[in-house]
């Protein structure tokens, strides 16, 4: 077995454990309505929940050097898809603005796609670019928390497969193994994904099973101390970003006019629709207004604070 699945703690106690108020039940309840109804029927945004959403916030407020992993590779193209890279961007922006000292990490193939995003919304934050897993924590001051978003999980025999069911490991660097070394460290883990196969959904991965069985054999075996699942995956970092804040006067989420920023800065450099396969202002097949509209529903939710 490639990692224990429900059994991801990292240092200390599981923050799973941990109360919710009554107003920040319904604040949650809210937010994943707008952003894990399962609106594409991929089945595993059922699987979140509010404590879920709160844990995934607690980990990230209880973070100094977070290193946020992003960037999936579509194949033949051999090119970033748009769904990662930006909500990797506004979370690593929102934690930088909160003084921590943050990392956005990924490989040689999606590197000018994440960083085009990143930089299109003022990040000013360091960035690694690297195939090997091991170089997450070569520097003097390693992580201390590694976050996954939209990032490709090895399944149980190892390979790595997309949601076509289609083996990609010629595609994809085994940054999904740093998950590994960070849980014989100690680190804790955090991933957002929205299909089963990222890094992180061995979480679910006994429910995934269940749930999508022509899709078993491609559900990742790489767990996560918490594990986040959305329509999509910006949407989820969007959400994230937005209740690192302390109220709606110190905003940290996405801003007016910014996804389409990030969409052209993408665009620019090859991005692709990760379920189209086709360049465009779209989103795992979603439109520009959709990615908008979410956007929106996010912040007046979070207004509500």
């Amino acid at each position: 077995m490639l990692c224990s699945f429900h059994n991801f703690p990292g240092k200390g106690a599981s923050p799973l454990n941990e109360s919710i108020s009554p107003h920040q039940l319904s604040i949650y309840q809210k937010i994943l309505r707008s952003v894990a109804s399962d609106s594409a029927g991929r089945g595993a945004p059922r699987l979140a929940s509010p404590q879920l959403l709160h844990s995934a916030v607690e980990l990230l407020r209880a973070s100094h050097r977070p290193a946020i992993i992003t960037g999936f590779v579509v194949p033949p193209l051999g090119v970033a898809e748009t769904d990662g890279p930006p909500g990797a961007a506004v979370l690593a922006r929102a934690l930088r603005q909160q003084g921590k000292d943050v990392l956005l990490v990924t490989d040689t193939a999606c590197f000018p796609v994440v960083s085009g995003a990143a930089r299109s919304i003022g990040y000013e934050g360091p960035f690694l670019k690297t195939d090997i897993p091991e170089e997450l924590f070569s520097g003097d001051a390693p992580p201390d928390l590694l976050v996954f978003v939209e990032r490709l999980g090895r399944g149980e025999d190892g390979k790595y497969y997309n949601m076509r069911c289609e083996e990609i490991g010629a595609y994809t660097a085994p940054l999904d193994g740093g998950a590994l070394l960070a849980e014989k460290r100690g680190i804790p883990c955090l991933a957002v994904g929205d299909g089963g196969n990222e890094a992180g959904m061995g979480f679910f991965y006994r429910e995934l099973r269940e749930m999508l069985p022509g899709f078993a054999s491609c559900i990742s075996a790489i767990g996560a101390t918490v594990t986040l699942p959305v329509d999509v995956s910006n949407w989820g970092c969007y959400a994230l970003a937005g209740l690192l804040g302390d109220s709606p006067a110190s905003w940290l989420g996405i801003r007016e006019g910014e996804e389409l920023a990030m969409l052209q800065a993408m665009e620019a450099e090859g991005a692709v629709d990760g379920a189209t396969k086709k360049q465009g202002h779209t989103v795992d097949g979603m439109s520009l207004e959709r990615q908008i509209e979410v956007a929106r529903e996010i912040r007046e939710i979070l207004a509500e604070r």
